[in-house]
Parts: structure tokens; sequence; C-alpha cells
């Protein structure tokens, strides 16, 4: 049986992976107040861009922590690319239209990249390369493994770097204004095409170092690996209050500990079905989430 404090450290690991992909969530539905359904499939091709950019470097039989960066930086602009043509071809042609007709694109992206996927890649899970040898740290009677601690550091980093990016500089403040009144936006003389694809590089980026820090941890990836871990990221990003970036940190850890806790318990078996428990909990008693702020909306 798990300590206590073993389980705490287990879901904070779990919950920094769910975090990761939450803020890609945060950040498009901020700016554009749009669930992009495609955004845990693009954490998908991270990972797959990380296994093609990992083997040609040869990173398997020589691993490396400068590899593993090099590896992480060259998905996460793989990605942002991806994410740059997503919007522009799939987003921004419906971007007058309602709400409906953009989720329903969102939804449609995701299948065309999860089957999509199969055809490429092929539906047959492949073994991510170990760019970073396995170890594993004990203290006080608690274990972690190297992966797991560069996941919550990756995580933490990442929440605090987006924080200084949207409330420091200069693209930060166009995202808020945008994010505010679109209309308003552009008649300040704000490109706000740029400030969206410029969101959606940023988020689908993130999305990319998931995948590769999840695929460290857990070295089977498949075209299909971000339907169920998506779907988690976003219950988690509406968990802490989707539009808020420390609330999908939270609503990430949260939901980590949550699977954590309930899988080492004799009800095992239900732990995928938590977070959509939760979802319908938060969505009846607080839609706003933990950390956002109801808003009145005219229509």
């Amino acid at each position: 049986m798990e300590t206590f404090l073993q389980q705490l450290i287990n879901g904070f690991s779990l919950g920094a992976i769910y975090a990761l992909i939450a803020l890609g969530y945060t950040m498009v539905y901020g700016v554009l107040r749009l669930i992009n359904f495609a955004h845990g499939d693009v954490y998908m091709l991270g990972a797959f861009a990380g296994y093609f950019i990992a083997n040609a470097l040869e990173l398997d039989a020589n691993p490396s922590i400068f590899g593993t960066i090099v590896v992480t930086i060259g998905s996460m602009g793989i990605c942002a690319c991806i994410g740059v043509l997503i919007e522009r071809f799939a987003y921004r042609p419906v971007r007058s239209h309602s709400r409906l007709t953009s989720l329903i694109t969102a939804i449609g992206v995701s299948l065309l990249l999860e089957y999509g996927g199969q055809v490429v890649f092929g539906a047959t899970p492949r073994f991510f390369p170990q760019m970073i040898r396995s170890r594993t740290y004990a203290f006080g009677g608690v274990q972690i493994t190297n992966q797991s601690l560069l996941i919550i550091i990756v995580a933490v980093v990442v929440m605090f770097g987006l924080e200084f990016v949207v409330h420091r500089t200069k693209i930060g403040k166009a995202m808020r204004a945008t994010s505010f009144n679109l209309s308003v936006a552009k008649l300040m003389g704000i490109n706000t095409d740029f400030v969206i694809a410029f969101t959606f590089a940023l988020g689908s980026a993130l999305a990319a170092a998931g995948g590769v820090m999840v695929a460290l941890a857990i070295p089977r990836i498949d075209p299909l690996m971000g339907l169920m871990t998506g779907l988690k990221a976003f219950v988690a990003a509406v968990l802490g209050g989707i539009g808020s970036i420390p609330g999908a940190m939270v609503g990430g850890v949260l939901i980590g500990l949550m699977e954590t806790w309930l899988g080492a318990t004799a009800y095992s078996t239900y732990r995928d079905a938590v977070a959509f428990s939760v979802l319908i909990l938060i969505l009846l008693f607080r839609p706003a989430g933990i950390m956002g702020t109801a808003t009145t909306e005219k229509v």
C-alpha cells in the first residue's frame, strides 16, 4: 500500500501532465472563447515529432540532456507551425460564424488528426527512445523518477513563463485586449489575426512539450494517445477556471491527485470516470471553475 506522501508525489506528477495540456486549452479559450478540441491531438503530434527527431539523432543509443532539449524544442517548433495552420485554414474561416460552427469544426479537426495519424503513422503503438536513462530518487520513504520530476519542473516553469508573457510583454497585452473585445482591439490598431495565430502557436508548442515529457515517462505512443488525455486536460481547465493560467495548473493537479488516490483503492477501475464526474459537478455547482469569474453575456 502506497503511503499518503507517495500518492501525493504520484498525483502531482500525473497532474502536471494534465496541466501542461490544459494551459493550451486555457490560452485559446481566453483569447477566442473557443474550445479547441484538437488540442489533445496536437499533443499526440508533438510526441510523434519528438519520436522521429530523437531517432534521427540516435538518442536511444546516446542519451543526453542536450539531445533531450533539442528534441523538445524541435517538437515544439513543429507543433507551433501546425497550430498556426489549423487556426488559419480551419478556425479563421468560421470565426465570424456561430460558436456552434466553431465547435463542430474543432471536433472535425480532432477526428482528422486522430485518424489521419493512423494513416500516416500506423495504428500500431511505437516505443519512444529513452533520451534520458530512468533513475529513481528516494527520500523519506518516498520515491520519484527523474522523468516525473522533470515533468513537474517543466510544468511549473511553463506556468510562470506564461504568466510573464501574458502580463509583462507587449504581445501579452495585445492578447488580453483581444480577449476582452476583439472588435475594439482591431479599432485600436492591434493585428488580431497575428495575436490569435501566436496564441495557437504558443498553445500548440506547450502541448508538444507535454507530449515529449509524457513519452519520456511512459514510452508508448500511438495516434489515439491524445484522446483521453486531452479530454481530462479539458476537464482540468474547466475545473480550475478555463481562461485562468494558475487555474489550469490547479485543475490539472487536482485531477491527477483524485485519479491517483482512487487508483490506490478497490475502485481503481473507475479512475477514468473521475474527470467526467468532476466535469458534471463543476458545471452544476460552479461553472466558472475554482479560480474563474462568472461573466454576464448579452444575447
